[in-house]
C-alpha cells in the first residue's frame, strides 16, 4: 500500500469513529432554570423592598412636615395667649376696676364692706 492510500484509509476510520460517537455538542448554560427562577424572585423581592422603603420614607417626611407645621402654630398660639394674659393683668388692676365702678355710679360704703377669707 502506498502512503497516500494509507492516509486515506486512516482518514476514513477517523470519520467513522466520529460518526459512531455521535458527537453532539451540548450547550452548557451558566445558570440552571431553577437558579434563574430563584434569581428572578430575589430581584423582585429587592425591587419590592426598595419601593416599600421609599414609600415609607415619603410618608415619614409628610408626617414630619405636618408636625413642624403644627408646632409652629402652637408657638404662635402661645404668643397670642401670653399677650392676652398680659392684657388681662393690665385690665384687672384694682385702680382700673375702681375707676370703672365710679363711672357706673358705684360708691364705696365702708360700713357695707365684708372681708372674705379663703380657707
Amino acid at each position: 500500500m502506498s502512503n497516500l492510500a494509507r492516509k486515506f484509509q486512516q482518514q476514513q476510520q477517523v470519520e467513522r469513529t466520529v460518526e459512531e460517537r455521535g458527537i453532539v455538542k451540548t450547550k452548557k448554560y451558566w445558570l440552571t432554570p431553577g437558579e434563574k427562577i430563584i434569581g428572578l424572585v430575589f430581584t423582585g423581592m429587592v425591587c419590592f423592598g426598595a419601593v416599600q422603603l421609599i414609600s415609607n420614607q415619603a410618608e415619614i417626611y409628610q408626617v414630619n412636615k405636618e408636625i413642624q407645621t403644627l408646632q409652629s402654630q402652637v408657638v404662635e398660639q402661645q404668643k397670642v395667649n401670653s399677650d392676652l394674659e398680659v392684657q388681662v393683668k393690665e385690665l384687672s388692676t384694682y385702680e382700673r376696676i375702681w375707676d370703672k365702678a365710679k363711672q357706673m355710679g358705684l360708691v364705696l360704703n365702708e360700713n357695707n364692706v365684708k372681708v372674705v377669707q379663703e380657707k
